[in-house]
């Protein structure tokens, strides 16, 4: 017994000094002890990484950079020439505001992309200027966004599912469009809508995540679409699932529905009938020892037609020329972001096409080229009314249709009213490229120091303040979108008739709004951001005026740091000129109704929403009759 004890004794110390040297050479923080597999319990993305989540390498020699460093590299000073810095007029007036402000969501990511976007174009400018005798055409072709992409016999689908490029993201029109059998054992299938990775970040966020499950999941039994995003910051939103487990709640996006109320409801028997002889959708239900058919828009082993389509709202889902699904952008995940499209698991996939990509026009095939070009406007000359178009850096073909209509009236071309597009930096070096290309060409844009996140929009309010009483004096500084169809004239008229040269907001004023709550709302205001029950006045973002003394003093307000920044632009203006009005400015609020807030009507002032074709169509109108006659209805 005596020797059994003693054996034991000897071997307990033996195994705890092995243990000892191990754990002084090897930490338990240095995962001496493999970390548990990772499981998402919906399993959404089990084809890209069935693994513990990628973890970035502490011996990569990776750095930290600081912020300072990251604001230094926006401001440094490159060569270019005259012609060249006109772009870059408000540019250098944003740097405290740059600097300072870490208020907004996402200003630190906006600043960072911004640094490494604005180094790779300004490097790109430099390098052309230094290879200027290669041949113009090459050049061109090789920084041409394009207008449409196609994968026939797309049969490259393999352990981690199709991928295709979308190298300068969608805009509203944009479509993917493929062509599949949903197939093998289980027949699901996934398509993800992905942009690029922040550095050092191992995946990239995911835009929209279409899962197709044509025999349930752990929630249901019955075929159902999950629609979510991911980002390594925020991890999976919250689902959501059509047919909808509460279908009271089916929300509209772009005035369709969430979920049609058709999937996953019974088919009556004639109907049935005639759609099961015509190649049908429907899945057998057995109830009561007899079969029904419930309608979904996939099925294993038939060919389906699937159109992903970018909308204003958000992104719509049609199968078979049916709309099945609409999903509502969420925050800081833009349709601008998206830079590839994967498609995996059990589909046979036979094509896939992009449309209705971003791209812009080649100048040398303009033929009215000269009447685009927006008037030389000397620095701090006096004008009658600024007007600051927002857009986003892949908009080509809205800021295309706007210089081709309003841009025409003889007000704009004379320069008494001036127009300038304010454009933050895009995370893709093609885009950043033909959107200097543009700028220079044209004149009329203004490019904003940080990456446009939806976020960051009060920003460039900030600057159209900044254009319109430092770079040029304006009596009159108006804010709109790339979107909007502005009567000019009208605009002048008005303001002629009102006589309001010191504080005025005039535009569509809503005097009764309540702050968002609801967390899935794009619009969304926590308590914290605005701990009141109301808003003060405020004109909708479409289009409104402010005199020439509001945007001078948010202008000085913002260098000293006293400005109160807020996400939502529109409503940003108003607490601004709520609080000017407190400290003693009397403030003269002019309604006009005939800003339309959501799309147009006839003897509208600005109507909202219009695409390309609708601006040519309305400035048609105005050409042909001179009465402000709406389009397609």
């Amino acid at each position: 017994m005596k020797k059994w004890y003693i054996y034991v004794l000897s071997a307990s110390l033996l195994t705890f000094m092995v243990l000892g040297y191990f754990v002084m050479n090897n930490p338990i923080r240095e995962a001496y002890i493999s970390p548990p597999p990772y499981y998402n319990t919906t399993n959404p993305l089990e084809w890209i990484n069935s693994g513990a989540p990628p973890v970035q390498n502490p011996g990569s020699g990776s750095q930290v950079v600081s912020a300072d460093e990251i604001v230094s590299t926006l401001f440094t000073q490159w060569n270019i020439s005259v012609e060249e810095q006109q772009p870059l007029h408000t540019w250098n007036h944003l740097k405290h505001l740059i600097s300072h402000d870490r208020v907004l969501p996402n200003t630190v990511e906006a600043i960072k992309d911004a640094g490494v976007a604005w180094t790779s174009l300004m490097t790109s400018v430099e390098d052309e200027k230094r290879n200027i005798n290669r041949s113009s055409d090459s050049r061109k072709r090789e920084k041409q966004c394009p207008h449409f992409l196609s994968k026939m016999n797309a049969t490259e689908l393999n352990d981690t599912g199709y991928k295709l490029r979308v190298p300068c993201g969608l805009t509203q029109g944009s479509s993917i469009t493929f062509i599949g059998i949903p197939s093998g054992l289980l027949g699901n299938f996934r398509v993800d809508l992905t942009g690029e990775p922040l550095p050092g970040e191992p995946d990239p966020p995911v835009i929209l995540h279409y899962n197709v499950r044509l025999h349930g999941d752990k929630i249901t039994e019955d075929p159902v679409i999950v629609q979510n995003t991911w980002t390594i910051a925020h991890d999976w939103g919250e689902e959501e699932r059509c047919p909808a487990p509460e279908p009271d709640k089916n929300k509209k996006v772009d005035e369709l529905d969430q979920c049609n109320e058709k999937v996953g409801k019974v088919v009556d028997g004639a109907s049935a009938a005639t759609r099961h002889s015509n190649g049908s959708r429907e899945f057998p239900v057995v109830n009561g020892g007899s079969k029904t058919r419930t309608y979904f828009p996939f099925k294993q082993g038939y060919l389906s037609v699937a159109t992903l389509r970018v909308g204003s709202e958000g992104i719509q889902m049609t199968v078979d020329g049916k709309h099945i699904t609409s999903f509502a952008f969420r925050e800081t995940l833009e349709p601008w972001l998206v830079s590839e499209v994967r498609i995996s698991g059990d589909l046979k996939l036979v094509s896939v096409v992009a449309s209705g990509l971003p791209t812009s026009e080649d100048s040398d095939h303009i033929i009215d080229l000269e009447s685009l070009k927006s008037p030389s406007i000397p620095l701090q000359k006096k004008i009658n009314l600024l007007i600051g178009v927002f857009s986003t850096a892949n908009n080509f073909k809205r800021r295309m249709a706007v210089r081709r209509t309003w841009m025409q009236y003889p007000a704009v071309k004379s320069g008494e009213v001036a127009v300038r597009f304010f454009v933050g930096l895009h995370k893709n070096r093609l885009v950043n490229e033909e959107l200097w290309n543009e700028a220079t060409t044209y004149g009329d844009i203004q490019l904003m120091p940080f990456v446009d996140y939806y976020s960051l929009i009060s920003w460039k309010t900030i600057a159209i303040c900044i254009f319109g009483t430092e770079v040029i004096s304006a009596k009159y500084v108006m804010k709109t979108d790339d979107d909007a169809f502005v009567r000019v004239d009208e605009i002048l008229i008005s303001l002629n008739r009102m006589k309001a040269s010191h504080g005025l907001l005039y535009g569509l004023i809503n005097s009764d709004s309540q702050p968002h709550r609801n967390p899935d709302s794009k619009w969304y205001i926590s308590p914290e951001e605005w701990p009141e029950d109301r808003y003060p006045p405020w004109a909708h973002g479409p289009g409104y005026v402010v005199s020439h003394d509001i945007a001078k003093a948010i202008n000085q307000k913002h260098k000293k740091g006293r400005l109160k920044m807020f996400k939502l632009e529109d409503v940003a203006m108003g607490i601004w000129i709520d609080d000017l009005k407190k400290n003693g400015l009397e403030v003269r609020y002019e309604k006009e109704e005939r800003v339309y807030n959501e799309g147009c009507k006839d003897g509208y002032v600005v109507a909202h929403y219009q695409g390309p074709r609708e601006m040519l169509c309305l400035w048609q109108k105005l050409q042909e009759g001179n009465r402000a006659f709406c389009c397609g209805n």
